[in-house]
This record gives structure tokens, C-alpha cells and sequence, in this order.
């Protein structure tokens, strides 16, 4: 669910520029994409994203930057059988000059682990290819303990995104798997930093929301149990006063001792504080635990 809010609120954000729309496209690719030789040089370059608001972003881009590209879709075969998305880049001259401008492909359409410095040199740049990355594969978790990830093939691909991001005043962390690895930030405040610089600024205030909510409820909680705790601690102290009482002669009693006896006997459930209160003259509840602890004590000798 808060994969799809990401995607949904990233891609409707419009890049202004033109260098704005390479870096994202190129971010894109990088996490999502795919090259093919068709041999004598020639590379078809497929882009396979899992949702269908990502794949009309990516045509859109594309059309754009006058790229002709065909959406194509097929059924994932584990799992739960969702349809994938395919974005079909014909090897043509135009596709190729695109792409390498984008950094996706070098001038011998050979596939690049990494842009070049040049696609995200500012900062708007940076920031676009970090939004197409979290297009092309981030995927979002929470509201309770909060994991956004971004996989990428290799871990070349996932340093360069946490190096893009400390640039642009995030963290994320690395974990490099035996199938791929992935950049990744956990916490609110961590996705929080990472989020507001790709442009997902109402997704960072609903998840904000979600955590004060929750921690709302746990401190509810906490003292919803500390309250039955301490109900229990009082009315196991209160059933051993009365027992003790019971096995004392009361009228042999001091007269401070007996005064907090017929108290406890008149009211069983009352707590020391309490207790403490109805003596005349008042007690502390220091004073009044003292002479409670003092009758069990007599009635054990």
C-alpha cells in the first residue's frame, strides 16, 4: 500500500527540465532496465516494472525526449501471478543518443553500471534520478517499524545511491544479497530525509502522522499495563493484610496499629494511600506501608 502511494505521488511530479527528465529516466533504467544484443552492435533496451502508473511515466518520458517506446505486459510467474510491465526500446539512432545521454549506454551501446557524473551534477539532477530509482524498484513499508528499499542488480548500483543521497542530505545503508542488492533506510526520520528530497512530501507527512499515532497507542498502552499491574501489586498486598489480621487479637494492638488494622478490615480493596488519608490525624503513605508491614510482621511471630 505504501509502495503504490510512493509510486503514485513520485510520478506526479513533472521535471522541468530536460536534464531533469534524462536523470530520471536514467535512474529508471538503472534499477529496472535491461539490454539485449541483437548482434552486429545493435541493442534493443527493455525497461520491466511491476506497476502500471511507473510504465506510462516511463513512456511519457521517453515521448518526451522523442523516443518511440511499446508498453507490453505478462504475468509474473511466482508469487501470486501479478502482471509485470515491459517498456520495448527499439535500438534506433535517436533511442541510442537518448540513452547514452542519459548515461544508460555508453557510445558503444554498452549497457553502464552507473551514470556518469554529468547526468546528476546538480542537484536537481541528482534528486530526479533518485525519483526514477524509487520508481523502478523502491518499494515502501510500515506504518510499524518503517523499511524503504531500492534493489538494484549489482552493488556498484546501490553505493552510487548512497553516495547520491549523503550528497543530497540523506543516509541509506547497503546489503548486498546472493541475487541483487539493495540500498536501503529504516525509521521514520531516516525515510523521512530520503523521501523529501525525491519530492514525496505528502507520503513524509502522512508516515509521520502514522508514527505520532502509534506512539499515541503504545503509551496508551503502556500505561493501560501499568495501571493493571500496579491494581494487581495492591490487591495482592491488601489480601495479605487481611490475613495476617486475621491470625492477630486487634484489641491487644497498640493504638496506631489498631487504628490502620480496622481500616484495612473496613476497607480491603482501598489502597496504602488511601488508608494513609482516613487516619486521624493523616498518615504518609510511608507511614501508613510501615505500620501495615509492621502487623504482618507480629502476626508471623
Amino acid at each position: 500500500m505504501l509502495s503504490d502511494d510512493l509510486r503514485e505521488e513520485l510520478a506526479a511530479i513533472a521535471p522541468a527540465r530536460e536534464c531533469d527528465r534524462l536523470a530520471e529516466l536514467s535512474g529508471l533504467f538503472h534499477v529496472a532496465g535491461r539490454a539485449h544484443l541483437r548482434g552486429r552492435g545493435s541493442v534493443d533496451v527493455h525497461l520491466d516494472v511491476s506497476s502500471s502508473t511507473v510504465a506510462r511515466r516511463a513512456f511519457a518520458l521517453l515521448r518526451a525526449l522523442e523516443v518511440t517506446s511499446e508498453i507490453r505486459t505478462y504475468p509474473r510467474t511466482a508469487f501470486d501471478k501479478a502482471t509485470r510491465f515491459q517498456l520495448h526500446v527499439e535500438g534506433t539512432d535517436g533511442a541510442y543518443s537518448t540513452l547514452h545521454r542519459a548515461g544508460v549506454l555508453d557510445r558503444s551501446h554498452r549497457p553502464l553500471g552507473r551514470p556518469p557524473h554529468r547526468v546528476v551534477a546538480r542537484r536537481c539532477c541528482a534528486a530526479a534520478y533518485l525519483r526514477g530509482a524509487l520508481l523502478g524498484s523502491g518499494t515502501l513499508t510500515g506504518p510499524r517499524d518503517p523499511h524503504l528499499e531500492i534493489r538494484t542488480a549489482e552493488g556498484e548500483g546501490a553505493r552510487f545511491l548512497t553516495a547520491l543521497v549523503a550528497r543530497l542530505g540523506g543516509e541509506l545503508h547497503v546489503q548486498e544479497r546472493s541475487s541483487h542488492a539493495a540500498a536501503y533506510a529504516k525509521g521514520t526520520e531516516a525515510i523521512a530525509d530520503v523521501l523529501v528530497v525525491a519530492g514525496a512530501v505528502d507520503l513524509v507527512l502522512a508516515l509521520e502522522e502514522q508514527a505520532v499515532l502509534a506512539a499515541t497507542r503504545a503509551d496508551a498502552n503502556r500505561l493501560a499495563n501499568a495501571d493493571h499491574a500496579n491494581l494487581v501489586r495492591t490487591s495482592r498486598a491488601a489480601h495479605a493484610q487481611l490475613e495476617a489480621l486475621h491470625r492477630l487479637d486487634l484489641d491487644a494492638l497498640p493504638d496506631e496499629l489498631q487504628e490502620i488494622a480496622l481500616l484495612r478490615l473496613r476497607h480491603p480493596t482501598a489502597s496504602t494511600a488511601e488508608l494513609a488519608r482516613r487516619c486521624k490525624p493523616g498518615l504518609s503513605k510511608a507511614a501508613a506501608y510501615r505500620r501495615l508491614r509492621r502487623l504482618q510482621e507480629l502476626s508471623r511471630s
